[in-house]
């Protein structure tokens, strides 16, 4: 694995403000690529995220990489799509890795821990929008969403997000050629749970196709920003 002693060093930043779990977590979704030379640093940066309680950290993996020279497992079609989607809500005509999306508004290009640490607190410390709570049977997750202070005429998707906490590539070709790399928090799938007016409370139900962790993001529809999040225990 690529190590640095500068990413090294900020290990302890990303451990110190996870001090207690979080009732509302800031979202952070991180686009990678196996494909990528400049990635690793990120994704060394998601492992940290993955520790905290008061962070929900997805690793999206995208496939427009695939063509140097090695598929990425782990990618795919619609990570790419949602990538392309928050560039066109936020006016920019281009898409890149390493990229990390905090609560679906602002991004941190490549791998800058404090610019990150500084937008997650900024987020936890701003007044809340809305309310999820989530509870998990098997392969049944429930939620409730509760309004807390939203704009009228907006619409919110319910998106039920499951992940695998850590995934290991061989790499054999293209430009991380020989590297073994782990990865933390790697998304497999997705499903719409349903769509919320934001003026009422509602609740939802969802049948999950794994047993692999859970979370739910309520987000504006079109990709907007995330209202709430919460992980389904």
């Amino acid at each position: 694995m690529l190590r640095s002693a500068a990413a090294t060093a900020l290990i302890p930043l990303f451990l110190a403000a996870s001090v207690a779990a979080q009732e509302d977590p800031v979202v952070v979704e991180l686009f990678t690529s196996q494909g990528c030379s400049s990635c690793p640093p990120a994704d060394r940066i998601m492992h940290e995220l993955a520790k905290r309680d008061d962070v929900i950290g997805l690793a999206l993996h995208v496939d427009y990489w695939d063509y140097i020279g090695w598929k990425d497992e782990y990618a795919d079609p619609d990570h790419t799509l949602r990538q392309r989607a928050y560039a066109r809500e936020g006016g920019r005509s281009m898409i890149y890795t390493p990229q990390m999306v905090v609560n679906g508004q602002q991004d941190v290009v490549g791998a800058k821990p404090h610019e990150l640490n500084r937008l997650i607190d900024a987020y936890l410390t701003a007044a809340p929008e809305a309310e999820v709570s989530a509870t998990r049977t098997a392969n049944e997750v429930a939620l409730t969403v509760v309004p807390v202070e939203l704009p009228d005429n907006q619409s919110y998707d319910v998106r039920i997000v499951q992940y695998s906490p850590m995934r290991h590539a061989s790499i054999r070709r293209g430009e991380l050629a020989g590297h073994e790399l782990d990865y933390a928090n790697v998304v497999e799938n997705w499903q719409l749970a349903g769509r919320w007016d934001g003026q009422a409370p509602q609740s939802f139900t969802a049948t999950l196709p794994s047993d692999l962790p859970t979370v739910v993001l309520i987000q504006r529809t079109g990709h907007g920003p995330i209202v709430a999040a919460a992980r389904a225990e």
